[in-house]
């Protein structure tokens, strides 16, 4: 039993489930941005961007995982 990935279609063009999954967790880490912020996300960590970009690739994982 295989596991069919719906495509994005823009114009024609079909791009792969990895794109729509990428741009869905960009729209997720930009609204838990300002939460992030108001937490207090960045003093948490030594280094924030890779902690974020850490944050990030879960989410992705988690989506590819549940779609």
């Amino acid at each position: 039993m295989a596991h069919t990935f719906p495509e994005l279609v823009i114009g024609g063009v079909l791009l792969a489930p990895l794109v729509t999954y990428l741009v869905l967790t960009l729209v997720i880490i930009i609204v838990l941005r300002p939460l992030l912020l108001v937490v207090g996300f960045a003093k948490m960590f030594s280094h924030a961007a890779i902690a974020e970009l850490s944050l990030g690739m879960t989410i992705l994982g988690l989506l590819m995982l549940l779609f």
